[in-house]
């Protein structure tokens, strides 16, 4: 990707935007779509993988619970479709997508009934039938699983790519290696980094785990916790297993202690099958190979004897090893506002590792709040005022 960078001292944007993940990089485009002069920081230099966005998988699935995100990844599903055409690459490929659980337990039904609710695509399969649709899979007895047929597999670093690119295309500018070192909220809005200062009409933030560090100098104390997630892959014992024909799939709390686990089919690494636990433990984003061991999840053993139990054709030792940061939100929604105090000033954040397949709908939401419009889709679960301890919002 070819950058713009900007000289620095006392340019005058439109919009800036710090961040340039996924989120980030949409908010930016459409932004500039809007012939809003923007700006698109980014504290490391482009490429990398210090932060939620990089990497070659991701789930996109209509499968949730909340009303709220259904609407939500539509919209999000139709973009992605867009940016796909415009970029001339394909950015996923559809394959089913599995939530596995017991029949009578509540977050299950709460999935089932949604997904029948809301008129998703879907099949529904006994305990007999999964394991004769899917026979490298061994469910227990009582287990079932519903199908989103909607769902599918996003290519992370390719999306990146392609929604940078068509925001340079789109008039916008991206200066990377420039990290902030204080934001002056008024109107304008002075951003000051290591590569020189800026100023702003109008300011997004979506920093990741680094946002609290931006936002608490300005009187907002948002809940975010950064979590260190490992990222496992694993191979089959040998031919026969059926593991190739594994889908995507999420399984809904097969024991008291142990929640989702998630996987997708063999992609990245020829022959390899990504399986992963959702949660992950705290750290510092600077230093993220320095955890709290105390605190630490036993993530490995979790997913081994679920491979034991549930996915016998797998070698229960893990193949490769990587890792990505989570932001999360104790609700795990996330936080899409305005300041409370700085209306010119909208944050997108807390994507508790799910918000990556509705980056192109948060993006529009960040800039039709960063423009004073109203977005079409239910901000309630999204608003910062939920948190009791926060300041509360002005909307």
């Amino acid at each position: 990707m070819a950058i713009q960078e900007s000289s620095g001292l006392s340019c005058l944007y439109d919009a800036v935007v710090v961040g340039a993940g996924i989120q980030g990089c949409f908010a930016a485009y459409h932004l500039a779509k809007r012939g809003q002069r923007t700006l698109l920081l980014e504290q490391f230099p482009l490429p990398h993988t210090r932060g939620s966005s990089h990497g070659q998988s991701r789930i996109i699935r209509s499968a949730y619970p909340q009303d709220h995100y259904v609407a939500m990844v539509k919209g999000a599903y139709r973009q992605w479709a867009e940016l796909e055409a415009k970029a001339d690459t394909p950015l996923h490929r559809p394959t089913p997508m599995l939530v596995l659980g017991q029949e009578q337990n509540p977050e299950f039904q709460s999935y089932w009934q949604a997904m029948r609710r809301l008129r998703v695509s879907s099949e529904v399969f006994t305990s007999h039938a999964l394991a004769q649709k899917y026979p490298a899979i061994r469910p227990h007895a009582g287990e079932m699983a519903v199908v989103d047929l909607t769902a599918g597999v996003l290519y992370p670093d390719k999306a990146l790519r392609a929604v940078q690119e068509q925001f340079l295309r789109s008039g916008g500018t991206v200066q990377d290696g420039a990290k902030v070192l204080s934001i002056l909220p008024g109107n304008p809005i002075t951003i000051t980094t290591n590569r020189g200062e800026y100023q702003a009409k109008r300011l997004a933030v979506t920093a990741g785990p680094w946002t609290s560090r931006l936002l608490s100098p300005l009187g907002l104390e948002l809940p975010l916790q950064p979590l260190r997630i490992h990222v496992y892959y694993w191979r089959a014992k040998g031919p026969g297993t059926h593991v190739e024909q594994l889908p995507c799939f999420l399984s809904i709390n097969l024991n008291q202690n142990v929640r989702h686990i998630y996987g997708l089919p063999a992609d990245e690494y020829p022959g390899l099958v990504k399986i992963c636990y959702h949660y992950g433990s705290p750290v510092d984003p600077d230093q993220p190979d320095q955890l709290d061991r105390a605190s630490a999840v036993p993530d490995l053993q979790i997913l081994q004897d679920f491979i034991r139990n549930y996915l016998p054709g797998l070698d229960p030792e893990p193949a490769v090893q990587e890792s990505c940061l989570y932001t999360n939100t104790p609700d795990e929604d996330f936080i899409l506002d305005r300041h409370p105090q700085f209306s010119n000033i909208v944050i997108g954040a807390g994507f508790s590792g799910h918000g990556f397949k509705f980056a192109p709908v948060i993006g529009e939401i960040l800039c039709k709040l960063s423009l004073g419009e109203e977005p079409p889709y239910d901000l309630a679960p999204f608003r910062i005022r939920r948190f009791p301890a926060s300041p509360k919002s002005t909307l």
